[in-house]
């Protein structure tokens, strides 16, 4: 059984991988608004940069049993579920 503190740096964790997909979310919605293309070299080196960062403190979270291999999976999936629909929005515009 977890203890409450462990209980409480789970849901941290989860929490706060969460806020940094939607941060990357949001950085690449004002960059698609405003800068650049999807097209453009400079998007997706920036997509890619932040997918990877992110990825790589999922696995660090998942590595210390903070979240769960499956929840890494999940917000990882939300969040590249949610790029394309901003990708196909600018396409059709």
């Amino acid at each position: 059984m977890l203890s409450d503190v462990a209980v409480d740096h789970r849901e941290k964790a989860y929490a706060l991988l969460k806020a940094d997909a939607d941060k990357i979310l949001k950085l690449i919605k004002v960059q698609m608004d405003n800068l650049t293309m999807p097209q453009c070299p400079l998007y997706e080196e920036v997509l890619d940069t932040q997918m990877f960062g992110l990825s790589r403190e999922i696995h660090f979270a998942v590595r210390l049993n903070l979240i769960s291999d499956e929840e890494g999976k999940q917000i990882l999936d939300n969040l590249e579920q949610q790029l394309n629909v901003l990708h196909e929005a600018a396409q059709n515009s």
